[in-house]
């Protein structure tokens, strides 16, 4: 039986889900606090702690729907992304990938998964099966690669090379692109 969300409670939530993107996308996502949510979409802390018990979960909501998407075209898109091309060429389309979701999704990226809260993300599982999977078809040890070159693509990793480094999300590509084709290539 689905149970459907009453009108005032999908205001609420589309309110919190809105004023917490504003807030992380503004602030360093680890700054703000579910006082600030609850206070920005102008609900009660009760409210907010009903669906939400932090503000993690909320930045999670949010990118669930880019995630998805990102994973439909892992799992049935046009190669190279998708199925049909050598684990090489599609992992250097993964990264790119990743590059243009982090570029866009950053500032939620880093209030879901900074530190070592990474490899407890639902979607790092997801990334980490088909970064694993790519490297199984090229090496016989895919467990001692897989987490190395999920890191690169790692929030953290992502703004420092953009904020501090300079460097551009081509740059970034084209690198990616060839320790893709570098490590798994024959």
């Amino acid at each position: 039986m689905m149970v459907t969300e009453r009108a005032d409670a999908a205001r609420n939530r589309a309110r919190v889900l809105a004023a917490a993107a504003e807030l992380l996308r503004e602030r360093e996502p680890r700054s703000v606090t579910m006082d600030d949510v609850a206070k920005a979409a102008g609900v009660g802390r009760a409210t907010l702690y009903r669906r939400y018990p932090d503000v993690r979960s909320i930045a999670e909501a949010l990118l669930d729907e880019h995630e998805r998407a990102l994973q439909e075209k892992l799992l049935r898109g046009a190669p190279p992304l998708g199925p049909g091309a050598p684990p090489a060429e599609r992992l250097a389309a993964f990264y790119a990938a990743m590059v243009d979701y982090l570029e866009r999704h950053l500032y939620l990226v880093l209030g879901v998964d900074a530190g070592a809260a990474q490899q407890s993300v639902g979607s790092y599982g997801f990334w980490r099966a088909h970064v694993r999977s790519l490297i199984a078809e090229a090496t016989d040890d895919p467990d001692a690669l897989t987490d190395a070159l999920l890191a690169p693509i790692a929030g953290e990793v992502y703004r420092y090379q953009r904020e501090h480094l300079g460097l551009t999300p081509e740059r970034i590509v084209a690198g990616l692109a060839l320790l893709a084709h570098r490590v798994l290539n024959p």
